[in-house]
């Protein structure tokens, strides 16, 4: 199956060129490259569960905060989640596993989530925000990456598809190069663009404010030094632009903030 998507788009090629390669045939076959994705949902799942035990063997990088310790401001997390989850709006909502954990390093602002759903947040980042809705901004962006499925399609143009195919047949090698890239993998600015777009998306039909991952770029305006995973990223300027744009386009109605209830539940972070 994965050998006949690489035919297909080869195909795709040679027939835009035969036709002396116009400006259609070019944009429609850019865009089968950019959306050209050799793993299928289940192989997401398959890498996202090997990257979570690469990354949970290693707690001096990551400390996970222990949940029996922090079981409320777990819950409360998981809850914003799952707001999220409940506007049907993610098309692998019932698919992927969609487990989160939060990493205590109280340095590092940032969250991720690897194919097939496992979200890791900071808890520099839980700190950094001061409302639910730039949480929920957050959060909507991370697991619109997962959704959207950009790891693996960025993983299809970046690592080869030799070693894509080898990783397929049970290579252990390329399986762990795999693993290695997707760690240390950095998203396409369209990539970003289309978190941003869905993290409205997902909060539009919600009573929170759509823009709430806005309240993070402008907090990111103020910073002397802004973090290094965003200086490959659009800029946080025009991306409180877009989402904001988008908001109104899409005419959300939500306002919550919930900025008092956040302050004392991220206090219980010690």
């Amino acid at each position: 199956m994965k050998k006949i998507i690489i035919l297909s788009l080869i195909s795709v090629f040679l027939t835009s060129y035969s036709c002396k390669f116009t400006q259609k045939a070019y944009d429609s076959t850019k865009t089968a490259l950019n959306n050209a994705n050799i793993f299928t949902p289940d192989d997401d799942i398959k890498l996202g569960l090997q990257v979570k035990e690469e990354i949970e063997s290693d707690p001096k990088k990551f400390p996970i905060l222990k949940e029996s310790k922090n079981r409320e401001i777990y819950k409360y997390i998981r809850g914003l989640k799952d707001i999220i989850l409940k506007t049907n709006k993610l098309k692998y909502k019932d698919k992927f596993k969609w487990e989160l954990k939060i990493i205590d390093n109280d340095t590092i602002l940032n969250a991720f989530a690897t194919p097939g759903g496992y979200i890791y947040i900071y808890t520099g980042l839980i700190k950094f925000l001061d409302t639910e809705d730039e949480l929920l901004g957050v959060l909507g962006h991370e697991m619109a990456h997962a959704d959207r499925r950009h790891s693996t399609r960025q993983l299809t143009k970046s690592v080869g598809i030799s070693i894509l195919l080898d990783a397929a047949l049970g290579n252990k090698q390329s399986v762990e190069q795999i693993i290695g890239a997707l760690i240390n993998l950095q998203f396409s600015r369209s990539n970003e663009s289309e978190a941003d777009e869905y993290s409205v998306r997902y909060l539009c039909p919600t009573a929170y404010n759509a823009a709430g991952a806005a309240g993070f770029f402008k907090k990111m305006l103020d910073r002397p030094v802004p973090p290094v995973f965003l200086s490959t990223h659009p800029s946080p300027k025009n991306r409180v632009k877009h989402i904001e744009d988008l908001k109104t386009e899409l005419n959300c109605q939500g306002t919550r903030t919930n900025k008092d209830k956040y302050s004392k539940m991220k206090r219980l972070l010690k």
